[in-house]
């Protein structure tokens, strides 16, 4: 019986079945990896640091580092009092002065009363009263130091125009000397209580030693004599 053509298949293509078998292939392994449960990722933990086993060291707490004030400047304190510009005249009588009172200072006490001899009764020249007080202030005298201080003031109230310049120094020595006359009297004062302590002490020593010669005098005197026995009749 002959062969009919028409009845036979043809063979497929060679490169349609390895198509078709990669497509099953890559199939199933998708089926296989839906339905394969993953195993659990094991977690990573961080590197943990060595444990010591040394004695843990006390703390030592660090002092606080010094501040360092900033650095002021310092600022000079103006005077409250602000002096009166001195007048030619008035700065050249101050300064003879001043080197008079100097001069008087470094005397001797024997000569410092013959300046004072010389000088003799000021008068009312306001220059020769002021070196006059300031030769009695070294006397170191109470009474020279009350002479002095009425000098001193006699100038201070002058109105004359020559004791104008001598004004601010006679007014200084004024006050100077009233402070003078104040030391004196507290030591007067207290030589006068010195005096009167040493009185009283004085006349204790005297009852005392009046007392010891009457002891002495009690002890010192003889015994009267015994009266004689009276005679049997």
């Amino acid at each position: 019986m002959p062969h009919d053509p028409a009845r036979t298949p043809a063979p497929a293509p060679f490169g349609h079945t390895r198509a078709r078998v990669g497509l099953w292939l890559a199939t199933c392994a998708l089926s296989a990896c839906a339905t394969t449960p993953l195993p659990p990722a094991t977690p990573v933990s961080a590197p943990q640091p060595p444990v010591s086993t040394a004695a843990p060291q006390p703390t030592q707490a660090h002092a606080p580092a010094p501040v360092t004030a900033p650095p002021t400047t310092a600022v000079a304190a103006s005077s409250l009092v602000q002096a009166a510009p001195a007048s030619a005249p008035e700065g050249e009588a101050a300064a003879r002065l001043l080197r008079y009172a100097d001069r008087v200072r470094s005397l001797t006490p024997a000569e410092l009363g013959l300046e004072i001899a010389a000088l003799g009764d000021p008068g009312s020249a306001p220059e020769r009263q002021l070196q006059l007080s300031l030769a009695l202030m070294h006397l170191n005298q109470p009474v020279e130091t009350a002479r002095a201080l009425g000098l001193a003031q006699r100038v201070a109230n002058n109105p004359a125009p020559e004791a104008a310049p001598l004004k601010p120094l006679a007014r200084l020595l004024v006050q100077r000397f009233m402070e003078q006359r104040k030391l004196e009297e507290a030591m007067d004062k207290q030589a006068a209580q010195l005096r009167d302590h040493q009185r009283r002490i004085d006349q204790l020593n005297e009852r005392l030693e009046a007392m010891r010669a009457i002891e002495r005098s009690i002890n010192n005197r003889a015994p009267a004599p015994a009266a004689p026995a009276p005679r049997a009749p």
